[in-house]
């Protein structure tokens, strides 16, 4: 029994690992551990410590074809990533002594809006000198594993700056120990939020014991707010991204006040939430349009490899957990089957590319469209966290031709990177010491 506490332990400190949360990970209690089973249907793959060493790896011995050939069937090679960093230029600090930043945006004199998950909205200088605290913001952030305050959205509109927050909301009266993702806008005067309205609570919310794979990125195109909802981790709770009757695993739209589009896929189906745009999703952490064809893209955490990146179209179902690319925590990589047992299944969307046998962790991602890079115009890049990168994927319309890891030497797990104004990339990493990083020539 004591090895299997230990084992179960492990099994739940990867995954946190997996998801870009060291800290929480490290502070895993063995009762804490055992605690998050209740419902999980059991931890396959268990038996030895070698599997959990692993790291996030996945494999396909439980299949027909091996890790190298499914990269292979992905069309795409990983370049190596020497000769085109010495030729990469620095990254310099803007900005230290963030408490793990997690989204960013800009306001119209050039200063950033940026949150950390702590529950905090700063507003620092463009050049990183000053920086200063947002109030007003919404009550009941949890803050607690994966959860707090995640992304923000500036927009200007009618000379007011409307903010919209992403963010974990805690639950009232009975309800006081579940939390679930919410999206706050408020207008930004001075140095606080005013007229703050929640337009977007998901549900059902869970457990504040769950603490994992709340999703959280916001993209906003025109009147359209697209949200990002993470499938909740544990057995019992992400097959529910499959049911149009829970925001389990989905990427929602709603309008900018909160309503729901008429056209909206589901609108009018008995049983299915009307914001709900896409399904089968596990835990995107990155949604952008690319700004030369107006798609959709979203960056996921797969489990045990298997990451993805997808363009979201609408009503599709992304499969998860009836299909994946990657396997079940604890399994040997090399030596696994993966989730749900298959790869395709008919009516399921493939991803444009993915990560096997081992995760890069994907979070915040980001076209570039600039003129300080020619030569990246059109590259998706790709903020990693547990890969310590920043990925950069050349595409050929929606295909994923290559993909090579930027700026691993510096050691910092990558949460979220952005176009600057003036053509810059700005890159927050994930630390209790984040930093706000520009990369311009």
């Amino acid at each position: 029994m004591q090895f299997f506490e230990k084992n179960v332990v492990e099994v739940l400190m990867r995954e946190q690992q997996c998801a870009g949360e060291p800290a929480r990970a490290a502070n895993l209690s063995r009762r804490g551990a055992l605690g998050r089973l209740a419902g999980w249907g059991g931890v396959a793959g268990l038996g030895g410590a070698s599997a959990l060493l692993a790291g996030c790896g996945g494999g396909d011995g439980g299949m027909a074809e091996s890790p190298a050939a499914l990269e292979s069937a992905a069309q795409v090679a990983d370049t190596a990533a020497s000769a085109e960093a010495a030729a990469l230029p620095a990254a310099r600090v803007v900005r230290a002594g963030l408490n793990h930043p997690w989204g960013l945006d800009f306001l119209g004199d050039g200063s950033l809006l940026v949150t950390e998950r702590a529950g905090r909205l700063r507003r620092i200088s463009a050049d990183g000198s000053s920086m200063s605290s947002i109030s007003g913001l919404p009550p009941r952030i949890f803050v607690g594993g994966q959860g707090g305050l995640l992304d923000v959205i500036v927009e200007h509109l009618g000379g007011d700056t409307w903010v919209y927050l992403s963010y974990t909301e805690r639950g009232t009266g009975p309800q006081y120990n579940t939390a679930g993702l919410a999206v706050a806008r408020a207008r930004l005067v001075a140095g606080a939020l005013r007229d703050l309205a929640v337009i977007f609570r998901a549900s059902p919310k869970v457990a504040v014991s769950n603490m994992s794979n709340y999703g959280g990125r916001m993209a906003l195109a025109g009147t359209k707010l697209f949200v990002s909802l993470g499938d909740h981790f544990t057995d019992a709770e992400r097959i529910r991204a499959q049911w149009l009757g829970a925001h389990h695993g989905k990427i929602v739209r709603i309008n900018r006040n909160g309503s729901v589009p008429a056209d909206n896929p589901f609108v009018g189906q008995p049983g299915a939430l009307p914001e709900i745009w896409s399904r089968g999703h596990r835990n995107p952490q990155g949604l952008t349009f690319n700004p030369f064809t107006g798609e959709l893209w979203s960056s996921e955490h797969g489990p045990q490899g298997g990451d993805e990146i997808n363009v979201i179209e609408r009503g599709q179902n992304y499969g998860w957990p009836r299909i994946s690319y990657g396997c079940e925590y604890g399994t040997t990589v090399g030596a696994c089957t993966v989730v749900g047992g298959k790869r395709e299944l008919t009516g399921m969307e493939q991803p444009q590319t993915w990560w096997v046998p081992t995760s890069i962790a994907p979070s915040g991602i980001s076209f570039y469209d600039g003129a300080m890079f020619p030569e990246w115009r059109g590259n998706l890049f790709v903020a990693a966290l547990k890969d310590t990168s920043l990925w950069r994927l050349t595409l050929s319309g929606r295909k994923v031709v290559s993909r090579s890891a930027l700026y691993r030497g510096l050691g910092r797990r990558m949460r979220h990177v952005r176009q600057a104004p003036d053509g810059a990339l700005l890159v927050l990493t994930d630390e209790d010491n984040g930093r706000i990083l520009r990369i311009a020539r």
